[in-house]
């Protein structure tokens, strides 16, 4: 996962150093790996994200068993935030992206799916539509996994049988 950030990062500066502007996540969704028609690092990125993250979940919850009620009330209230928000861009990209296929269709000229672009919320800096897709749908998968994780009933290290 780190290395196709740093990839994409690197690949970003390279971009906008050359031509003064970037597209967000466009190199990633054009790069594929291990051989062409195999993945795009877009797909290897999305699933080393929902990996990690479940890797950190059963790794680190002993960390959150001596949590408050108080502080996990607020915790439980940011993460249902960043899961609608993060809802929301979901549905609004893969709207966008259906709309501009759709529109491409109709004009009787089938759009390249991967290089469609959005210029939001920056017009100077857009964002490739798989890219945002999938990173907004992996950033959903956690916050609602991290919120039902934080409404499950707290076990106690002092009950447990290690």
């Amino acid at each position: 996962m780190m290395s196709i950030l740093v990839f994409g990062a690197y690949a970003m500066y390279v971009e906008w150093e050359e031509t003064g502007t970037y597209v967000m996540g466009e190199i990633l969704v054009q790069t594929e790996i291990p051989y062409h028609d195999f993945a795009k690092l877009t797909t290897w990125l999305f699933f080393s994200t929902i990996i990690g993250w479940y890797c950190v979940t059963r790794i680190g919850w002993k960390k959150t068993t001596n949590l408050r009620s108080v502080k996990m009330a607020l915790l439980q209230l940011m993460l249902v935030s960043f899961a609608i928000i993060c809802l929301y861009e979901v549905l609004y990209n893969f709207t966008v992206l259906n709309a501009t296929i759709t529109a491409g269709i109709i004009d009787g000229n089938v759009p390249d799916i991967d290089s469609l672009t959005i210029a939001y919320p920056d017009e100077a800096r857009p964002w490739n539509l798989i890219f945002a897709t999938k990173v907004f749908l992996a950033a959903f998968i956690i916050t609602s996994h991290a919120f039902y994780l934080s409404t499950k009933p707290r076990k106690n290290l002092d009950n447990l049988d290690t």
